[in-house]
């Protein structure tokens, strides 16, 4: 292989791999602590029937601390979503974002102890993104994928009581898509009334961006190297 050949052969192989790293960085991955209540761009849909005076709002370090920070650093939920005798369907929806297979999600969450008022908690996600989750207690709107529920049973001392960590990993995707994920607080027979529901606390959500292994990304430069090594010797051998 002469030095020509071995100069434009290397400098192939580093532009594809510069091309490579760069496009792994997404703007997608998100880490957040609720450090200032529910975040900007963020939407809350509180469908309770019937509905009661709060929604998803800062925690209370009274009740429990957050799971990292000053105390009230976390968004909570409670009895209160719904009034008197309540279907809770209380929705805090994430903004549209693009998701591909691979991409996680995670969070902390818990309850009060010796909680005996059941609580449940669903993850779900939109493959068009948006906020429609329809309107009553019991419609979901576009986002019919569940991905994970949290004591969906409402088994009493069924909700974790200390801050624990769930996580979800997208799948079954055809391509890169603009979708959006939401949590909903969802409790039959909730309320100030109900014979469930009491409160519970989201923290440090993170999205993490699928990315491929760095043996991955060598020999995606090396195949890019070697087709630009091919190319200049078919054209050496032409002229």
């Amino acid at each position: 292989m002469s030095v020509t050949f071995k100069s434009a052969l290397l400098s192939t192989l580093a532009l594809a791999l510069t091309l490579s790293f760069s496009g792994a960085a997404s703007a997608d991955a998100l880490v957040e602590t609720f450090d200032n209540g529910v975040p900007a761009g963020w939407t809350v849909n509180n469908l309770s029937t019937p509905v009661g005076s709060t929604s998803w709002f800062q925690g209370n370090g009274g009740v429990f601390e957050a799971h990292e920070g000053v105390g009230n650093s976390y968004l909570a939920a409670n009895f209160n979503s719904g009034s008197g005798h309540s279907s809770i369907s209380n929705w805090l929806i994430l903004p549209t974002s693009t998701y591909r297979n691979g991409d996680t999600l995670s969070f902390f969450t818990r309850t009060t102890e010796d909680s005996f008022w059941p609580d449940s908690l669903e993850v779900r996600f939109s493959n068009v993104g948006g906020t429609d989750v329809g309107n009553t207690a019991s419609s979901v709107g576009s986002f019919s994928t569940l991905l994970l529920s949290v004591n969906p049973t409402q088994a009493l001392l069924g909700y974790p009581e200390t801050w624990t960590q769930y996580s979800v990993t997208l799948s079954g995707l055809s391509s890169a898509t603009s979708g959006a994920l939401a949590l909903r607080y969802l409790v039959d027979d909730g309320g100030p009334n109900g014979n469930n529901s009491n409160y519970i606390g989201i923290d440090t959500l993170q999205i993490t961006s699928a990315v491929p292994e760095p043996s991955t990304y060598l020999m995606m430069g090396l195949g890019l190297g070697m087709v630009g090594f091919l190319r200049m010797r078919k054209r050496k051998s032409q002229a």
